[in-house]
């Protein structure tokens, strides 16, 4: 190689250096965005899988009041006080109640997501 190119090279390798770090600080922004979002999925599956146990649990014990002639959306809310939740309707007919909780969801980004679930107790 001649003395000429041999210096161009050697310029454009020092005018390179240093680009490797700013892939790989790009490339770590990119996982921790994509960590913090997979985060906030699993919290939104956690708080669901939560209103729904809430409302199953408080549906089945606002029924068995409703059996036991007791005010069954009464004990269906305290229930799903118990387990975190909010009873926001209740409709009881006869033995079946029917209700509608929500749990407090994960907060991202300023938005809300609040969760409800809704359950079903009673024979038939």
């Amino acid at each position: 190689m001649s003395r000429g190119i041999q210096r161009r090279v050697a310029g454009a390798r020092r005018e390179e250096r240093g680009s490797a770090t700013l892939v790989a600080t790009a490339c770590l922004g990119v996982l921790l965005l994509l960590g913090s979002a997979l985060g906030v999925v699993a919290a939104i599956l956690v708080a669901h899988r939560q209103a729904q146990s809430a409302a199953d649990l408080a549906a089945l014990a606002g029924a068995q009041a409703a059996a036991d002639g007791a005010d069954g959306c009464a004990r269906g809310g305290a229930v799903a006080a118990t387990n975190g939740a909010r009873l926001i309707a209740c409709r009881v007919s006869g033995r079946e109640v029917r209700l509608r909780v929500q749990v407090t969801g994960p907060r991202w980004l300023g938005q809300r997501g609040d969760l409800v679930a809704e359950a079903r107790a009673g024979p038939g």
